[in-house]
């Protein structure tokens, strides 16, 4: 019987673990099959648990947070964070929850550090977002998010300004703003503050080069987009499922 793996999401006919799992059972010669679990709402995951061939699960947006209630356990990272996008299933069908995007990403950016980064602004403050100030904490640079309704200790678009730019010199998208096939859009920043000593990331890995990422390299700043990230945290994922 086919060991199955999948992705819960909300909208999700694209899906880069689909490829990158499928790719990987063939190559390996593995009993294994990867499919995308689009659910309207979160109540359906239930259907889903009950099939015992179900081996192990991303989740995506929406539903990082939403899924916690209906696990059994949380890893202290994922705990931590208070988002998931690993699901584990034990052999009493138990389910663990446990976050490999703060892996995926800190390894990642590792390599586009430099000495003058002691700040960051995370643009967005969906489950994602949570990784990244877990993992951003952990390096030791400080961080904040932005938020188009900021709660009180968060900054505003209309907030940011030459002093903020300079303070903070690593900037990380994690908003859809700039997914295909919406290219053109962009995080509303004032681009013109950038610096070579920047660092622009963004989450987002179709297109590869998204707006906010040109608009740094225009003014010599390091970019990434986020398909690293994502492949160090399918690597991390089956690590889980399989330790």
């Amino acid at each position: 019987m086919k060991k199955i793996y999948g992705l819960l999401g909300k909208n999700i006919g694209y899906s880069f673990s689909r490829g990158f799992f499928s790719e990987k059972f063939e190559k390996e010669n593995l009993e294994c099959e990867y499919n995308n679990f689009d659910l309207k709402q979160i109540q359906d995951f239930k259907d889903i648990i009950n099939n015992p061939n179900i081996k192990g699960l991303n989740v995506t947006i929406p539903y990082k947070e939403e899924v916690i209630s209906y696990l059994d356990d949380l890893d202290p990272v994922a705990k931590e964070i208070g988002a998931v996008n690993v699901i584990k299933f034990n052999k009493d069908q138990k389910l663990t929850g446990f976050n490999s995007d703060y892996y995926g990403f800190t390894e990642s950016l590792k390599p586009l550090l430099n000495k003058t980064i002691k700040k960051a602004l995370i643009l967005g403050t969906g489950g994602a977002s949570k990784a990244i100030s877990y993992a951003l904490t952990q390096l030791e640079i400080k961080n904040v998010f932005v938020s188009r309704n900021p709660d009180f200790n968060e900054l505003s678009y209309n907030d940011l300004d030459e002093d903020i730019l300079r303070e903070h010199k690593l900037i990380i998208n994690c908003t859809p703003l700039g997914t295909h096939p919406d290219i053109e859009n962009h995080p509303n920043l004032p681009y013109e503050y950038l610096t070579e000593n920047h660092v622009l990331y963004d989450l987002i890995y179709n297109p590869s080069e998204t707006t906010f990422m040109k608009k740094g390299l225009e003014k010599g700043a390091k970019v990434s987009n986020g398909l690293q990230m994502l492949i160090l945290q399918a690597k991390k994922s089956w690590e889980i499922w399989n330790s």
